[in-house]
């Protein structure tokens, strides 16, 4: 069984998504503040966290940079705002996804879902599932992606990626030279059905790249490899 963190300073909506996510069959670990949320995550096996950006003291950006200093479970914001710059900035952080109040059930299980199975695909925690076994290795230049072992080295050093962070890169790595315009790249990636796909265009593709570059590249406003190709997209390639 899966666990599911819930934190936002409004016990109603946490009771409500609490609701949602036992009916689905998670298990459901609540907190009311970012601090309660990361001693929740630093001592306990979570898989995924749904994080209220809106909170006092420590709010869900904050708990999102703090969980990223030692995790790389999915982090799911929630924002009762509907501007990009509020949901870009949670993605700088460090946060796979996000969702806005008000949500409806669906999609808030629709995201879960689709995070855990990607999660489950690099191994996720041992009490969630099995490992994949198998898979092809891919290389290019210095990077080499084993899709079997979900491990990504460059140069021969182990580099730790999101989910997200670790599905953009294989999509590279199996199209290389291949241009994938951002709402290419977030149909693959995110697929389900409740994201349209102008969601492509809000930031949260470019914010991902970026993180990828930081990771990968020596020089990652230089990149040799995950390149932009101007008014068409990104592609991987030397």
């Amino acid at each position: 069984m899966y666990s599911i963190l819930v934190c936002d300073d409004d016990r109603d909506i946490v009771n409500a998504l609490k609701i949602y996510l036992e009916g689905d069959g998670y298990s459901v670990i609540p907190a009311y503040s970012g601090h309660e949320a990361v001693n929740a995550v630093r001592e306990q096996n979570i898989d995924l966290a749904l994080l209220d950006i809106m909170m006092p003291g420590m709010d869900g950006l904050e708990a999102t940079r703090a969980l990223r200093e030692f995790e790389n479970i999915p982090i799911i914001l929630i924002t009762a705002k509907s501007e990009d710059s509020d949901k870009v900035l949670g993605l700088n952080v460090g946060a796979d996804d996000y969702i806005t109040k008000p949500f409806s059930p669906t999609e808030v299980l629709a995201r879960v879902r689709s995070h855990l199975r990607r999660y489950n695909t690099l191994g996720g925690r041992e009490s969630g599932a099995s490992r994949t076994v198998g898979g092809d290795v891919y290389t290019l230049g210095g990077i080499t992606l084993d899709d079997g072992a979900k491990s990504v080295t460059v140069d021969g050093d182990p580099v730790s990626l999101t989910p997200i962070e670790y599905s953009i890169l294989l999509l590279f790595m199996r199209n290389p030279g291949h241009v994938f315009s951002t709402t290419e790249i977030y149909s693959k990636v995110w697929s389900e059905p409740s994201h349209s796909a102008s969601y492509g265009g809000d930031g949260t593709v470019p914010v991902h790249i970026r993180h990828i570059r930081e990771k990968i590249e020596i020089d990652p406003a230089n990149p040799r490899y995950l390149k932009a190709v101007w008014g068409h997209g990104y592609k991987l390639g030397e």
